[in-house]
């Protein structure tokens, strides 16, 4: 199947933090974001009702506009693990979901790869890469530079603290909290925020590991790489990691680095849902 890039949907609109439940709980209603009256049932204008409908799609809580496991694991009214996205290990899932499932291309490439130099970068220098690489994969005649700059711009606004401050609504971008990029005005450059990130939380980078690794339980240090830098994570830290998860679930995933190969063996098999409820029902 030939390879979809998007880079558009979200309507030049970061995602908000309320978004998510706004948009689930919408969905669970059975009501249409197609209907004029999206606009008057969700509280916001045309543009913003498409984009949360892509924002729900893109993290996976939503798939043909129907709420998946994932949705109804956190948004369900009744008994839903984080309804209103308090838990900063909620932040990092969604992220996950975003970089990994790579439906909005942008931030797969951002993280997976243009991250790996981890140098001082400007916006004009994230687009050439965008341009660069649709070019070496012979995707030229796709690459929109308007396109691609407002995207660029919008996964700023998602991760970057802003720099004009004009209203409390610019500090509501859903994934801020994580601290991942900041700017700096002295050099006019963006930096990836490796000492002064949110802490990841163990399992879900457990939940991560479980689902990256596919139906493979003996994983090679290349896709653990592609891991810890989907968390922004150094090597060091990513080795850390794993070593702690060895520690508290010896019976399902052990670290080994002998003779200079590291890779991890999962010796049982365990439901992701059952992953992530060893931290939410500890909370």
């Amino acid at each position: 199947m030939e390879q979809r890039y998007t880079f558009s949907g979200h309507e030049s609109f970061p995602c908000k933090t309320l978004w998510l439940k706004k948009g689930y709980d919408f969905i669970v209603q059975g009501k249409d974001f197609n209907s004029p009256e999206a606009v008057i049932e969700l509280g916001v204008g045309k543009n913003m009702v498409a984009s949360i409908r892509f924002w729900l799609r893109v993290f996976g809580i939503c798939e043909n506009d129907q709420p998946t496991w994932l949705g109804n694991y956190f948004f369900n009214e009744t008994n839903g693990k984080d309804k209103y996205l308090e838990d900063l290990a909620t932040l990092w899932l969604l992220h996950f979901h975003l970089v990994f499932r790579a439906e909005a291309t942008l931030y797969n490439w951002f993280f997976t790869d243009f991250q790996k130099g981890r140098k001082p970068f400007t916006r004009e220098h994230l687009t050439t890469y965008v341009k660069r690489r649709m070019i070496g994969d012979g995707k030229e005649k796709q690459f929109n530079l308007n396109t691609v700059k407002r995207d660029v711009g919008v996964l700023m606004q998602n991760y970057c603290m802003p720099r004009k401050i004009q209203s409390h609504e610019d500090f509501s971008a859903l994934l801020l909290d994580l601290h991942l990029l900041l700017y700096r005005e002295d050099t006019k450059e963006y930096v990836f925020n490796s000492e002064g990130k949110a802490s990841v939380t163990p399992e879900i980078f457990f939940y991560g590991l479980m689902t990256i690794k596919g139906a493979d339980n003996s994983i090679p240090f290349e896709t653990l790489q592609e891991l810890g830098l989907i968390f922004c994570m150094t090597d060091l830290e990513m080795i850390d990691m794993l070593r702690l998860l060895s520690e508290r679930y010896p019976d399902v995933i052990h670290y080994s680095d002998v003779a200079g190969i590291r890779q991890v063996l999962i010796t049982n098999q365990v439901e992701h849902r059952s992953i992530l409820d060893y931290h939410y029902e500890a909370v």
